[in-house]
């Protein structure tokens, strides 16, 4: 538990290990999941507590398999901010040393927009490349799953995205 707290780098979290299930089973969330090879586990659930009073828990539907459908961060931070401004998802697939891809991530941290960063040739295959965007150029460039294409897709996107 220690190691995913660090992993999460969420300061202001309590993480809180259950390893005996204990909580787990007041809570009536321990399941069976000899199914899926795990054993008896909690149920997926998120909860909002406030001075040790549980206020929301969100509960995943009683369906086959292992759901995740409302105990994700974003059904919690909806019940806790509904109308914030919610970041955009970036994904930028680039290659060390190449200009364009050099452009385009200075674009987005000018725009204050975070990236994750896929390396063609180290984190993925060219293959993988053409697989996931239809093309074999970097950069490409995808904002909350919609592929924007290179830099100069990327410039034309924020023209008309901007306010």
């Amino acid at each position: 538990m220690n190691e995913w707290a660090r992993e999460q780098n969420a300061p202001n979290v309590t993480f809180i290990p259950d390893g005996n299930s204990d909580f787990t089973a007041g809570m009536g969330m321990l399941v069976d999941k000899d199914d899926l090879g795990f054993g008896k586990r909690s149920w997926r659930y998120s909860m909002l507590v406030r001075d040790g009073m549980v206020e929301k828990r969100f509960i995943e539907p009683n369906k086959p398999g292992d759901p995740y459908e409302v105990s994700d961060a974003d059904t919690m931070l909806d019940y806790l901010a509904s109308n914030a401004v919610k970041p955009s998802s970036v994904v930028v697939f680039s290659r060390e040393g190449c200009p364009f891809c050099a452009r385009a991530k200075g674009m987005l941290a000018d725009a204050g927009m975070a990236y994750d960063e896929i390396i063609v040739g180290r984190d993925v295959t060219l293959r993988g490349l053409h697989a996931a965007s239809g093309r074999e150029t970097v950069p490409q460039v995808f904002i909350d799953g919609v592929p924007i294409g290179g830099s100069d897709d990327l410039a034309e996107w924020f023209k008309q995205h901007s306010t």
